[in-house]
């Protein structure tokens, strides 16, 4: 039955071949696989992917996440109501795919929010990004960035840094656990990349990259694809080697293979939720949380983009601020 639900999606985003990623089907059976509830709801011109978590029996909450996809969708929400109440849901969380200051494409005006939903002050995805324009040849991509990322690049390969297309992620998941420890953030199981990877490799959607300095991996990024957009979600890199530039290299060879796949732009996925000129002024003086990687993503040239969103529709409201306070307890603890 799973398999059929997953089939109909597929068919339905067939005639939206730009959608986000967060709306594959194959995301979907990722979330899936790790303990979500997946469900979709589907009209002629608009669909949603929904992701439902169990907290506890009777309570859960509902995810939307870089949907609904399509147009025209305010129909939409009535048939999303109707799911996530059966699905005893508190709330439901929905993250647009669309960029503030963007037309947006749901059929209401900018900064209007649908009905009934509210804003919200916790987003699951990052809010902030970096979009970088991988059109035009390669030499217009690489005068498009900063001076020092280029030579950064150029840097790598006069060291002889070497990167290639790599399956095994044993090497990956290494150089992951490294950076975790170094960065202070949280990872995923390796069987949680590896299922990825394996969903999305199939269809020729994603790439492990591997840099690696006389035979040994020192930097690894899994770059992701659909439709004409790619996103650098995972990347992890040694405590060795770092003045070969590897990181810069891996990046660039990123591009070039989600080029070769007919991608237009190229999303490095998160950056800290600041202005442009704030982020400017403070990059050097702070160096934790996404901060720490913002300095290395400026120099690539992408332009800043913020999404719409977060938004929540309440369906038990005891329980909705019940859930604000934790969350307002766990911001002011961390």
């Amino acid at each position: 039955m799973e398999e059929k639900i997953f089939s109909e999606w597929d068919s339905f985003l067939v005639n939206f071949p730009n959608s986000h990623i967060l709306q594959s089907t194959a995301w979907g059976q990722l979330k899936a696989d790790f303990g979500w509830k997946v469900t979709h709801v589907v009209l002629p011109d608009c669909g949603a992917q929904l992701l439902i978590k169990h907290v506890q029996p009777g309570i859960g909450f509902a995810y939307i996440p870089k949907g609904p996809v399509g147009v025209d969708c305010q129909d939409l929400w009535h048939e999303i109501d109707a799911v996530c109440r059966r699905m005893k849901c508190v709330f439901v969380k929905v993250e647009p795919d669309t960029w503030m200051g963007d037309d947006n494409k749901y059929g209401y005006p900018f900064g209007q929010l649908p009905n009934n939903f509210i804003q919200s002050s916790h987003s699951i995805q990052p809010l902030r990004t970096l979009i970088i324009d991988i059109t035009g040849n390669e030499a217009q991509i690489l005068g498009r960035m900063k001076q020092k990322t280029r030579y950064n690049i150029n840097l790598a390969i006069k060291k002889k840094v070497v990167v290639k297309p790599h399956t095994d992620l044993s090497s990956f998941y290494h150089l992951m656990e490294i950076t975790g420890t170094r960065d202070q953030f949280g990872i995923h199981s390796l069987a949680y990349y590896q299922r990825a990877f394996d969903l999305f490799h199939a269809h020729d959607q994603c790439q492990l990259l591997l840099a690696e300095y006389e035979g040994t991996p020192i930097s690894a990024v899994i770059v992701f694809k659909f439709g004409n957009r790619a996103w650098y979600f995972y990347g992890g890199s040694s405590n060795k080697y770092r003045d070969k530039m590897p990181n810069y290299l891996l990046q660039w060879e990123a591009m070039r293979w989600a080029r070769s796949q007919g991608c237009t732009v190229y999303d490095l996925w998160g950056v800290p939720d600041e202005d442009l000129a704030t982020l400017e002024t403070n990059f050097t003086k702070n160096s934790t949380g996404l901060w720490g990687v913002y300095r290395f993503k400026r120099g690539f040239g992408g332009e800043l983009k913020r999404s719409e969103g977060p938004w929540d529709r309440i369906y038990k409201p005891n329980l909705y601020r019940l859930y604000s306070l934790w969350l307002k307890f766990r911001k002011e603890e961390g």
